[in-house]
């Protein structure tokens, strides 16, 4: 539920805020929430799920390496 709940957050922060959004912050949240909701599937043995959620963790990576500007 944890994790949900930080998707909601950083999804409704891009909403609200637009382009002024803290966009390292939101990245960073938004791939632990990932790494969290991973783990959760990885233990319910939910293939798909997990599959999602890893590939959320790698967009999450990139995205942060953009903000940070490495990419």
């Amino acid at each position: 539920m944890l994790g949900v709940i930080m998707r909601i957050i950083s999804f409704s922060l891009v909403s609200w805020l637009g382009k002024d959004s803290p966009f390292m912050f939101v990245w960073i949240f938004n791939t632990l929430d990932a790494i969290l909701l991973s783990w959760c599937a990885v233990l319910k043995k939910d293939r798909a799920y997990t599959l999602l959620n890893v590939f959320w963790i790698f967009v999450g990576l990139v995205g942060i390496a953009r903000a940070m500007n490495w990419l």
